[in-house]
Order: structure tokens, then sequence, then C-alpha cells
């Protein structure tokens, strides 16, 4: 490939995955990841429910919207913690692919003309992929638990939840971030890159 696509395709990779990291930490944030759904029933009422990681919200026909943070981790369901922890994770690994990417792209000059800069780049890879993966767990675990309550005829919940925006928002992230590392894979595959860093071993 010549250096000039190469380099447009680092690019392109690199913004696609910042714009993952963006909607990762959108998706941490907000609480959209349930919201009120109606599965077997027409009744449709004046206040709809919303829960997120952190918070829960109602919000009214009227206008009035009211949230409320969860603050004790003890009584939060584990599933619940597992994907906060996740996400963290998640938002946290992908700010330092973000960092390291941006060191070992070929369109910086950091590291200019050293032999691990591909090294470097390939690591940044790295980490928006585990990054895109924790998301994507998540995000999948939560639809999982949602569609089992929703059909589940022994559910005790009292509200139905359908799958909320943020869901969606965390599975296009987590699709930026780990689908768009191939020209990383290629330095990576590269034969005289492996045998330099054999060497060096």
């Amino acid at each position: 490939m010549p250096a000039a696509d190469s380099m447009a395709a680092q690019l392109l990779a690199y913004f696609l995955c910042l714009l993952g990291l963006i909607g990762t930490l959108v998706a941490t944030a907000l609480p959209h990841w349930r919201h009120t759904a109606y599965f077997t029933s027409n009744l449709i009422t004046a206040t709809s429910y919303m829960k997120g990681l952190w918070m829960e919200c109602v919000s009214h026909t009227t206008g009035i919207y009211q949230c409320e943070l969860n603050r004790s981790m003890l009584s939060l369901p584990q599933d619940l913690q597992v994907a906060r922890a996740f996400m963290v994770f998640s938002s946290a690994i992908s700010t330092v692919g973000t960092v390291v990417s941006a060191i070992g792209m070929k369109c910086t000059r950091c590291l200019h003309q050293s032999p691990t800069k591909d090294l470097v780049a390939v690591t940044g890879g790295a980490c928006f992929v585990c990054g895109g993966m924790l998301c994507l767990i998540t995000v999948c675990w939560t639809i999982r638990n949602i569609l089992y309550d929703a059909y589940d005829l022994f559910y005790t919940g009292g509200i139905n939840y359908g799958v909320g925006l943020c869901v969606y928002i965390g599975f296009a992230s987590a699709i930026f971030k780990t689908c768009n590392e191939d020209q990383s894979v290629r330095v990576a595959l590269n034969p005289e890159c492996f045998l330099y860093y054999t060497n060096l071993l």
C-alpha cells in the first residue's frame, strides 16, 4: 500500500475509533439504557421511566424530568455493577488507545523514524479492540436481560422495559472501535517488523 494511502487509512480508522470513544462516554453517562415498554398491553401512561448505569429517571408529559442517582453500590443488582465496571474500563482503555495510537500514527512526528513506532500503533489498536469488546459484551448482555424480563411469564418487576438509546449508541461505538484496526494488524503481520522485534529479543 502506498504511504499516502496507508496514512489516509490510519487517519480514517483513528477518527472512527475516536467517534467510538465519544459514543462510549455518552452511553456510559446517560440514563437511557432501559425505557418503559408496553409488550402485552395497549395502555399508555402519562409517565415514562428510564434506567441507566448511574441513575433512574422519570419523564412526565407535562415536561417535568426527574432523576435520582443510584448511590448505594450494595443495593444494585450484580449485572448492573458489572456493566458499570465494564463501561468504565472500556472508556479508560479506549482513552489510552487514543493517546497511544496518535503517537504511533504515520502522520505524527512522535517517535519519528523510530522502529518502535509501528509497535506503538499496534498497541493503540489493541487498546481500542479491548475497549470495544468490553462495550460490546455490556450492551449484548443488557439486551439479553431486557428481552428475558420482557417475555418472562413469571416476571414480577412490575414495569416492563425496552432497549434504550444508549444501548444502540454503545453497540455502534463498539463496532467502530473493533472493526477499524485492519491497518494496525497489517503492520503487525509485516515480516520486516516481525524480524526486527525478534532480533531485539
